[in-house]
């Protein structure tokens, strides 16, 4: 159910903040035609640190009803409290997404037996498929390998979202076999062609694919297809983006680079704020890179 090209679906806002539902009926819409497999919904680049939880929800169910189930919804529903989490999850549930992701509870740095007694909770309060979420540069926050395995026999968790590294999707391989239902993702971009070409992940749950999701998609085809040339030259042409998507902090530059092809308007939260201009050369060179339509 869940594989391939997943984005993390920005948010767009008006110059004011405000949420546009208009382009973001179109930005699914896009993506629906584009090839993406599976969108998440207010997950890191949808801005979910700075919605308001009735905004966190409108967000999803509008999502869930534009989509109309042509392809999977994860809701992004993690928080640093349990409590708000399983709310967020319910809401999810109740507004007909297909899974959750959670990521790991940041600044409160819980011990292994926290994460997993956490995750836990959630799993058996809702009946909603849960994707876990590790980026410990986010989050301050490690989900130990040996506690995703334990975590893994809870019939509704279903996989994970690796964003850290290559060596750490190589570890997490061995211990799930390809048949199995639990499922690996990775959460970056920069390396998911090489992993996707090895066989340790089942899809990509990625940033890039806000920008260029016909490719990303193709990418991951390729990549699960077994064919590592076409796929690692899908790749070469997107290094650039995947590199220039995160010269700042994720989702300035990838609302700057919609803006910038004119998907979106320019609006942002505080304290998150517009790219920067030394740093917007970067970004429209590795749009044009990836033949990418500007306006």
């Amino acid at each position: 159910m869940f594989q391939g090209s997943i984005v993390a679906i920005a948010t767009p806002m008006h110059a004011d903040g405000t949420i546009d539902w208009y382009k973001l009926e179109q930005l699914i819409e896009w993506h629906i035609q584009s090839g993406t497999n599976a969108i998440v919904s207010v997950g890191t680049t949808g801005e979910s640190a700075t919605l308001t939880f009735d905004e966190h929800k409108a967000v999803v169910r509008f999502t869930v009803d534009i989509v109309k189930k042509r392809i999977p919804v994860i809701a992004g529903a993690g928080a640093n409290s349990t409590k708000e989490a399983v709310e967020l999850t319910t809401s999810a549930y109740q507004g007909g997404a297909d899974a959750t992701l959670q990521v790991a509870p940041y600044y409160n740095k819980p011990p292994q037996r926290g994460l997993y007694a956490h995750f836990e909770t959630i799993a058996h309060a809702v009946p909603l498929p849960v994707i876990l979420y590790n980026v410990p540069s986010r989050t301050s926050c490690d989900i130990a390998p040996a506690t995703t395995v334990a975590l893994s026999k809870i019939g509704n968790i279903v996989g994970i979202k690796e964003a850290s590294s290559l060596e750490r999707l190589r570890e997490l391989r061995p211990l799930f076999s390809r048949e199995c239902a639990f499922k690996i993702f990775s959460g970056e971009d920069g390396n998911c062609a090489e992993a996707v070409c090895e066989g340790l992940i089942d899809g990509v749950i990625s940033v890039t694919a806000n920008v260029a999701p016909r490719d990303m998609s193709e990418l991951m085809r390729l990549g699960l297809a077994g064919n590592k040339a076409a796929c690692m030259a899908v790749n070469e042409k997107l290094l650039p983006l995947h590199k220039a998507l995160f010269c700042e902090a994720n989702p300035i530059p990838t609302k700057w680079a919609l803006w910038r092809m004119g998907m979106i308007e320019s609006g942002i939260r505080l304290p998150l704020v517009n790219l920067a201009e030394d740093k917007q050369a970067e970004v429209e060179a590795a749009l044009k890179a990836a033949e990418i339509t500007l306006q």
